[in-house]
Order: structure tokens, then sequence, then C-alpha cells
């Protein structure tokens, strides 16, 4: 389906669009011990705090051409963080960056309120965990970036992706509500998209096994991508293959290799 660029159409009012993008990645480790699955899950929570994911946020907002308007971040006990921006595609107006509410002064006019209506968001969470009694720690991110009007955060995708250490990655992008043109003719998308990996630099893909889901009518974009090369040794905390024996080294690598695959396809695998 062709899609007009929105710079040459005239909008009645402003853009009513909503694009979501959610970006899910994981780390998947094997600690040997009790004791080093305590060490990763706790260098894992010191890699991603609230302040680096902050950091991370923060550059997102810039790459997609967003105003930051409000942080609240978040360090948990006794493990993950979590960091929300609301942002704004407009320039903040000066009035209302005052604290004006603690004064007896009259609220702004509607008017000023404008560049707020076009409020969005992005939030990151992580979750870092290890299993019992297997040996398998996994830590996950889980990053949303829902902007309202022209911008789009598929911009910052590439970024997203080289700022974490990601085996898998799962990506869902959709455009949501309408918009409407000065003849009253709903919009329903804004831009032309085929596939999430058009937003992917080639050397990213190269990396990475992907599939694509989409439902292109209801415009909704799916792209899973599993890593390819698999040296054991990038997958384990504490000890190194030279210290496992051939068979510990040949059943601790099925152990991952089942982690990711269960996490790729969505679905539990047969006990090894």
């Amino acid at each position: 389906m062709e899609i007009k660029s929105l710079k040459k159409l005239k909008l009645y009012g402003f853009n009513n669009l909503t694009k979501t993008l959610s970006f899910n990645i994981y780390d998947i480790c094997y600690a040997k011990t009790a004791e080093h699955r305590k060490g990763y899950i706790e260098y894992i929570d010191e890699q991603y705090n609230a302040e680096r994911l902050t950091n991370i946020l923060t550059n997102v907002s810039s790459i997609i051409g967003a105003n930051i308007l409000n942080i609240s971040s978040q360090d948990y006990e006794p493990q993950g963080a979590s960091v929300t921006m609301l942002i704004s595609e407009g320039k903040i107006n000066p009035s209302m960056e005052d604290d004006s509410s603690q004064t007896e002064t009259p609220g702004p006019l509607p008017e000023t309120v404008l560049a707020h209506l076009d409020k969005s968001h992005i939030t990151v969470h992580t979750y870092p965990e290890s299993h019992p009694d297997d040996g398998i720690s996994t830590f996950r991110a889980d990053i949303d970036v829902s902007t309202c009007g022209k911008i789009s955060p598929l911009k910052a995708l590439n970024y997203l992706i080289h700022s974490f250490d990601s085996d898998i990655i799962t990506i869902d992008y959709r455009v949501r509500g309408f918009t409407r043109d000065v003849e009253g003719r709903k919009l329903f998308i804004d831009h032309k998209i085929n596939s999430i990996q058009n937003y992917i630099s080639n050397d990213t893909k190269e990396l990475y096994h992907m599939i694509d889901v989409n439902v292109y009518q209801d415009h909704i974009f799916h792209t899973k991508m599993l890593i390819k090369d698999f040296d054991l040794d990038n997958y384990l905390f504490g000890i190194t293959k030279k210290e496992l024996l051939p068979g510990e080294k040949r059943k601790i690598k099925q152990k991952l290799k089942k982690e990711m695959y269960e996490i790729f396809y969505g679905k539990n695998m047969p006990k090894l």
C-alpha cells in the first residue's frame, strides 16, 4: 500500500497516530556454582543499573528528536531496574517548565498545553534471573518507545541493539489510531514500512538468524533475532572452557542452546 508523506499533507489538527516499538533483549549465561550465579546477577545488575539505562534512553530521545519532560528511575532489591521518561515532540513552552502549581495563579490556557497533548513515553525494565539448579542464568530487558505525532521510534533501533549485548532480540512495532487530513480522510499510517529489518544495519543483520511475522493490514510488524556465532567462553561466568572436561563442555553447550531455542521459539523443549 502506498503511503504519502504527511509533510505533503495538511492535517486537521495535529497528528494523532501512536507508534510503539517494543524491544526485548536476552543475554544467556552458564554459571556453574551458586556463588557464580550470584556473581553474574550482581554483575548484570551493575552493568544495567538505573543510571546507565537513563543515559541510554536519553540518547534514544535525542535520536528520535523528542524533548524529555520527566524522568523516573529506580533500582530494585534484590535485582532489576526501571526507567520511565515522558517525552514530547514539540518544543516545551517555557511557561510550563516552572512549577506554578504551588502558587495562586491561573492554570495554563488550552493553547499553551497543546505541546503536551502529544506526550509520549520511553520505558525500560530489567529482569535478571537464574535457574535454581541447572546453572543457566538469563538477563532480559524490556524497552518500549511510544511516540505520538510525526516522530518514529524506529530511528533508535540500531542504537538500542548496539547498547545491549544480546543473544536473542524480539522486536514489535505497531502504528495505532488514525489522524485526518483537512478533507476528513482518515490516515492509519504515515510512512512506508515492509519490515523492521529494513531499519537494522547490514553488519548487525549478518550476526543474527532473523524471522519476520507481519500483519500489514493492521500495521503490526514483528522480528525475532537469534545470534549465529556460539563460542562457549562467551557464555561462561566464573570459569573458562579450558577448565571443563569434554563431557561437561558438551552438556553445558546443550543446556545453553536449549535455553536460547526455547526463548526464540517461545515454547519449552524436551528435557535433555
